[in-house]
């Protein structure tokens, strides 16, 4: 059950994740989370699987086979060069408007798990992940590559910036996740 646990984290996540980090969070202690490591391994470190385990430096990640590496190129070539979605599009938009925001404030506002998205848009340069300490999750926000592609200096030059950023609607579905208001200074001024 250990395994497969692991393995929906590791697909979940997407980045390298710290071998004590997930000891903790499966309230485990490392010699058994590597146990359940070395069976993942064991079962998709092989030629006929298409995701692999990789480690390296108390980190491990999920990635693509390497022997598909160009199949793999030229599928996300084609698909990160093709237009946003909607969903892609609002959870910039939300982003833009209200950022850096956490994972689950952006799933407040949108009502659905925003993963898939959220890993889009970082690998077409459109966010940022940043860690925040104090939020204990990282926090997500525009890139400097989209604001030069939106020809504007900083958010605060996007249309209706103010009425957005500063709503108090949204501030309430935010304040209802967190059970407080973020501070002011928080908010993106990019």
């Amino acid at each position: 059950m250990l395994t497969t646990t692991l393995e929906a984290i590791l697909f979940t996540a997407a980045k390298p994740l710290e071998i004590k980090t997930l000891a903790k969070t499966l309230n485990t202690n490392q010699e058994t989370l590597r146990e359940a490591l070395d069976a993942l391994k064991t079962l998709r470190n092989v030629e006929d699987s298409g995701i692999h385990i990789i480690e390296h430096e108390g980190r491990v990640q999920m990635v693509s086979n390497p022997s598909a590496a160009e199949a793999v190129k030229l599928f996300a070539k084609e698909d990160m060069g093709g237009e946003l979605t909607k969903p892609s599009l609002e959870t910039l938009t939300i982003i833009a408007y209200r950022g850096p925001m956490t994972k689950p404030e952006i799933e407040q506002i949108r009502g659905i798990n925003c993963t898939m998205i959220l890993r889009n848009l970082l690998m077409r340069g459109l966010i940022e992940e940043k860690d925040d300490p104090s939020r204990f999750l990282p926090v997500y926000s525009v890139s400097i590559d989209l604001l030069r592609h939106l020809g504007v200096n900083q958010v605060s030059e996007l249309p209706e910036f103010e009425s957005f950023h500063n709503n108090p609607q949204i501030d309430q579905m935010i304040q209802e996740l967190s059970g407080i208001m973020p501070p002011a200074e928080e908010k993106q001024t990019v």
